[in-house]
């Protein structure tokens, strides 16, 4: 019932010419208050079918973006050697030597079966490797959650654009840290 097109609604839509980036979270920031307020209190409804007054509580389940649009709410930066948000600093991308791109060409041959053909080719990846390697095991909610509690406060607004957290790019990609981290559920 609550997914049927009359109990959703669009909460937030940032048109303009020009990336918030970083700075989204000022748009969000009224969200994030209302959301903890609904957790925590909730707001006194009217139910017209029952005809009585209730506590209303609710909860954001999920957002949808496309990958740039990924990459200014969760605080991983899409660009780069490091922009693989599942994988992070353990990816396997390499800068194109001419072009100075980053390429994440043949790093898909680690998570198919150890038996696959695919991963004795030696002809049709990169020339004359072989994948043995196991992929990267994926960061739990815990992890993830302690290595987002340890990110430093970022200051928003164009006299902090270019400020960075120490390490970004080489190793790691968190341009900020997520403001939805500060809901409780």
């Amino acid at each position: 019932m609550c997914m049927q097109p009359e109990f959703t609604f669009l909460t937030l839509v940032i048109a303009g010419p020009k990336s918030l980036g970083r700075n989204i979270d000022v748009f969000l920031r009224p969200l994030i208050e209302d959301l903890k307020m609904l957790w925590s209190t909730g707001v006194e409804t009217y139910d017209s079918y029952r005809k009585q007054n209730f506590i209303m509580r609710a909860m954001l389940m999920w957002t949808i973006t496309d990958f740039s649009g990924y990459g200014m709410v969760s605080g991983w930066s899409t660009h780069g050697q490091l922009s693989c948000p599942y994988y992070m600093e353990r990816t396997q991308s390499f800068y194109l030597q001419h072009g100075h791109k980053p390429s994440f060409f043949d790093c898909h041959r680690q998570f198919l079966s150890q038996s696959h053909p695919f991963r004795f080719d030696h002809t049709n990846f990169l020339k004359g490797r072989v994948e043995f390697g196991n992929p990267p095991p994926r960061l739990d909610g815990v992890s993830m959650r302690h290595r987002v509690e340890n990110l430093p406060d970022v200051l928003f607004g164009k006299p902090f654009e270019n400020q960075t957290i120490e390490g970004f790019g080489s190793t790691h990609n968190w341009v900020k840290k997520c403001i939805f981290w500060e809901l409780h559920y």
